[in-house]
């Protein structure tokens, strides 16, 4: 398929034949763990399902062909995609992130990789400036998020990319919360982009994976070799899922956006709350990045209660009705948490507070829902306090 195709095309056909044994338009499940082979070492390309499955291996193209990539690589989960591409590093070796990310990556990186001698350094990104300043001969990965999980800050791609191009340091993206439908870090230079599946891609809750996604021929490599040989792949079943949930992609992208537009608006005028975080706010530090890194501003939206209270935190998440009290975004039905105690409860409160994480932040995914519903039934939950 063209790279010149809209996204909208691109989740629906790219990579995707008609079976060509019975025709069938949607890819089958290859459920099984070999491959006959017709001689030792001659095969039809399929030698034992850890290493490749065709199920997987359309999936792998599909989300290629989305992100503008000639390689895609699918993992178990999210964390086993990021788990992967920090093993390709080697001890003394230095990592920059973002301060404000998911609480499972920085789970990964403390609590993991640091005891095998991966040095870690959390900061604010929102400035490109503060990220070259904590650049050292020892730095090898740059990690971002944008916008950042939960604090939606907006970090400039194009310009950290352009950092590490020019010290020959490897930058990542987890492009989780904007999908390829939103924004595209490859096309502005960034070296592989990773996603947890379970959110949007897959789109309806009934999935874990993890896509790592890649022009360069050589960190391509790598990561498949680590895929294989630590074998943290999908199944068949979870592949056909997220395929399935893929073809939506662009018709529910453009409905989160429109909801959490109306939810945003919606929040800023009820005098309960003292902050709303969406970067579709003009007023919001990094909007003009967002604006042009962006085709729309996501699903995402989170604020912070004006009392301060934890209890009342607590009553509004429980209150909520329609918007189900639980881990987890980008399903088609919005969900309300808490990250303090829930996404994000493995980082210290000193670490969260940092990046403005406060213990009665709430972080919402808007669905497809009536947005009027939504409304109604934020209304009655902040009503109850």
């Amino acid at each position: 398929m063209a790279k010149d195709h809209k996204t909208g095309t691109k989740a629906i056909h790219a990579g995707i034949k008609p079976d060509p044994m019975s025709g069938a338009i949607m890819t089958p499940i290859y459920q099984t763990s070999t491959y006959v082979q017709q001689a030792p070492g001659q095969h039809k390309g399929y030698e034992y399902a850890r290493s490749q499955n065709p199920t997987r291996e359309v999936l792998e193209n599909n989300i290629a062909a989305l992100e503008n990539a000639d390689k895609g690589i699918a993992f178990s989960s999210g964390l086993s995609a990021i788990d992967a591409i920090v093993k390709m590093l080697n001890p003394g070796d230095e990592v920059i992130s973002t301060n404000d990310l998911y609480g499972g990556t920085y789970r990964l990186f403390r609590q993991v990789f640091e005891k095998f001698g991966i040095h870690f350094k959390f900061i604010s990104m929102k400035d490109a400036d503060s990220v070259e300043k904590a650049i050292s001969d020892k730095t090898k990965l740059i990690w971002m998020e944008t916008p950042t999980n939960p604090m939606l800050h907006v970090i400039d791609i194009e310009k950290v990319a352009q950092l590490g191009q020019e010290r020959g340091i490897t930058t990542v993206v987890d492009n989780t919360f904007a999908t390829p439908y939103l924004q595209k870090p490859l096309d502005m230079g960034v070296d592989m982009v990773t996603h947890s599946a379970t959110k949007y891609l897959g789109g309806h809750s009934d999935v874990v994976l993890g896509l790592v996604v890649t022009n360069n021929e050589d960190l391509a490599e790598q990561v498949y070799f680590i895929q294989n040989s630590t074998g943290a792949v999908p199944g068949p079943n979870d592949c056909f899922l997220a395929l399935r949930g893929v073809k939506t992609l662009h018709v529910r992208m453009e409905r989160h956006c429109t909801n959490a537009q109306k939810i945003a608006h919606f929040l800023r005028q009820q005098p309960a709350i003292s902050n709303v975080y969406w970067p579709g706010f003009t007023d919001h530090e990094g909007y003009d990045i967002a604006a042009k890194q962006m085709h729309d501003f996501g699903g995402m939206v989170a604020f912070d209660l004006k009392s301060g209270s934890m209890e009342d935190a607590k009553k509004v998440m429980t209150s909520t009705k329609l918007f189900s009290l639980a881990e987890s975004l980008g399903g088609v039905e919005s969900l309300v948490g808490h990250p303090a105690t829930m996404t994000h409860a493995s980082i210290p409160k000193e670490e969260r507070e940092k990046s403005g994480l406060t213990d009665t932040l709430i972080r919402l995914s808007v669905g497809i829902e009536d947005a009027e519903d939504l409304e109604q039934y934020l209304a009655n939950a902040l009503s109850t306090l």
